[in-house]
């Protein structure tokens, strides 16, 4: 090893081989998602809870959308979040802002009064703080090693990874527990202290940052700064106006609300790939070419998200209504089943990222995204099969779960990571910040789209029929861009990015 590569080895102290500052970050990020986990662990099962058990009294058409709206929805605001903080505030006081506002969250929801108002408030500031936090700390993740080698860097984000695994997997463990059924604000209380603990790790540990994150990486300019003042103050006008005249008509309701945010992240989604491809002037014929291939992978990761981010919402349903959740000889909240996804993740990541350098440009990124997004509709097959047992009268057993969520893992690990490095593989030099984006708009489209497909399907066809329909859409969508697949890797071929993309950092478990 060189000097250059571990400049601080020997001189002071440092976190497992890496700056300190990781140290700080891992906590941080450790506990933020103990809280986000932990309260998508009980969201859907505190919201159709009978109002006798402290619940809402939802029913699952409508409880459904909303979890499913929780889990995409901050993939929608981390694009004006990470915006925020490269133009006015830096990502890290963008950390810290939307960590406070994510711990008001579940303080808000921990606040046992009757009735929904402070619970959705919180939901609320939930989102709008993991759109500041979440995609600006991996960004403080990646400065630490500025002028760095790439093999260090990855091996900073795979510690910070198993940071992201653990607080998953100790969040869905606990919350559930302590919620039972009926405590419910014990457990948002315990998601408010998790987060409060990943503050305080980061206040503490503010210096060990260095200069990371300090301010932002391209300031307004004075022109631009009463640009975008203007801009937002017109924004929130139309949205006050908007919103004032959609209650006054009535139709403001917690159906309703997923709905139309659905159709915003749709409408966003368009617009996004309208702006790339317009902004796309100054780019080659070869680099065009690697950006309409793009748009087939991207169609394919929405079917995806649409299905494998349900784990909050209908897999938590489905385990609630039709799993015998103490067939392992112990109680096991619905909630809890998740964690088989956080288990299968670090088992898994490492076997699958050999299998892709091993395989290398034999077996490229569509095909790669073709049997993902294959075997998450082959483990919606099984759900159908076992909701067929379930309607006949008998519980499934908990062991059944295993196959399902395995099947899940294997395809998360066939697109996410593959696509987050095909995305900055075909993205254009002055466009790759914009195509990061479109790629988290696939998780803040598909995943409240999968939400609107429950509410409306399941009092129409049932839960079986509504299994099979979406497993057959994912099928369908594996073999077209299966067959599609030569075509789009000559696209990429074009670019000169050749027809592989190559998982470098394991991936985040639930979406990145």
């Amino acid at each position: 090893m060189s000097h250059r590569e571990y400049p601080a080895a020997g001189r002071e102290k440092t976190f497992f081989g890496h700056p300190r500052g990781l140290a700080v970050l891992f906590g941080t990020e450790m506990w933020e998602r103990f809280s986000f986990y932990g309260l998508q662990g009980i969201l859907l099962t505190f919201l159709t809870a009978s109002v006798l058990h402290n619940g809402l009294g939802l029913t699952d058409t409508v409880a459904v959308p909303i979890a499913s709206l929780y889990s995409g929805a901050v993939y929608l605001t981390s694009l004006p979040g990470g915006w925020l903080a490269d133009r006015v505030l830096g990502a890290r006081r963008a950390v810290l802002i939307g960590g406070v506002i994510i711990m008001c969250g579940h303080i808000s929801m921990a606040i046992p009064v009757s009735g929904p108002g402070l619970v959705f408030f919180g939901l609320f500031l939930v989102v709008l703080g993991s759109g500041l936090l979440k995609p600006n700390i991996s960004v403080m993740v990646g400065r630490l090693y500025d002028g760095d080698s790439d093999a260090r860097r990855d091996a900073g984000f795979s510690v910070f990874y198993m940071g992201i695994n653990l607080g998953g997997f100790l969040g869905i463990l606990v919350t559930p527990y302590l919620a039972g059924d009926d405590r419910w604000h014990l457990g948002f209380g315990a998601a408010a202290v998790g987060m409060a603990l990943g503050l305080l790790w980061y206040v503490r540990g503010w210096s060990r940052l260095t200069g990371t994150g300090i301010g932002p990486s391209r300031p307004l300019e004075d022109a631009e700064r009463g640009k975008v003042v203007r801009i937002v103050v017109i924004a929130l006008v139309i949205a006050a106006v908007a919103i004032a005249v959609w209650a006054a008509t009535g139709t403001l309701t917690l159906s309703t609300v997923p709905t139309v945010v659905t159709i915003l992240s749709i409408a966003a989604a368009v617009w996004y790939f309208i702006y790339i491809f317009g902004e796309a002037k100054d780019v080659t014929a070869a680099e065009k070419a690697g950006l309409r291939a793009y748009v087939g992978l991207f169609i394919a990761s929405v079917v995806f998200w649409m299905l494998y981010l349900q784990m909050g919402s209908i897999l938590t349903a489905f385990a609630s209504n039709s799993v015998d959740l103490d067939s392992w000889g112990f109680h096991l909240p619905a909630g809890g089943v998740q964690n088989l996804n956080s288990i299968f993740i670090l088992i898994f990541s490492p076997i699958f990222g050999a299998i892709w350098l091993k395989a290398g440009a034999q077996f490229g990124t569509a095909y790669k995204f073709a049997l993902g997004v294959g075997l998450t509709g082959l483990s919606w097959v099984f759900l159908g099969w076992l909701q067929g047992r379930a309607d006949g009268g008998v519980l499934v057993a908990l062991g059944w779960m295993v196959v399902v969520y395995l099947l899940l893992t294997w395809g998360e690990l066939c697109v996410s990571p593959v696509g987050l490095s095909v995305t900055t593989q075909l993205a254009p030099a002055n466009l790759k910040g914009q195509l990061m984006g479109v790629w988290f708009l696939g998780p803040a489209v598909g995943t409240p789209l999968g939400g609107q497909a429950y509410a409306f399907l399941v009092p129409k066809v049932g839960e079986q029929a509504f299994f099979y329909i979406l497993a057959g859409l994912a099928i369908l969508t594996a073999i077209v861009l299966a067959l599609f697949s030569p075509a789009l890797h000559r696209l990429m071929g074009q670019g000169g990015h050749g027809p592989d993309a190559v998982l470098e950092t394991p991936p985040e478990p639930r979406a990145q």
